[in-house]
């Protein structure tokens, strides 16, 4: 029988579902969602054709939890480490490593 995989993380991961905006010098901007996030991971599902070792720019809502207690606009700074097949609606299932993660002001609406 396998032995389980070592955990990896440094922090855990949320399982929230948040919308996100997710940009690679491959693609255009594009729309997608969470399915987990740390203050130094993400797992989320896109659209875009997004290769391992990818630099993204990633936009998102931070939830109460990993902010403090209030919601936050973030821009993130992330390395892709995995992409897994198309799976959840058709989307790409894809894991990064955040490097930089920065608060951005609210845009009035």
């Amino acid at each position: 029988m396998a032995l389980p995989k070592p955990e990896r993380r440094s922090r855990n991961r949320i399982p929230v579902r948040v919308p996100v905006s997710v940009k690679s010098p491959q693609s255009q901007s594009t729309k997608g969602y969470t399915r987990d996030l740390s203050m130094n991971g993400i797992f989320l599902y896109t659209d875009s054709q997004i290769s391992q070792g990818s630099e993204l720019e990633v936009v998102l809502l931070l939830p109460p939890e990993l902010a403090s207690g209030e919601k936050r606009w973030v821009c993130c700074q992330a390395s892709v480490v995995r992409v897994e097949e198309r799976r959840e609606g058709g989307r790409l299932g894809v894991a990064a490593s955040i490097r930089n993660m920065a608060v951005v002001p609210e845009i009035p609406g």
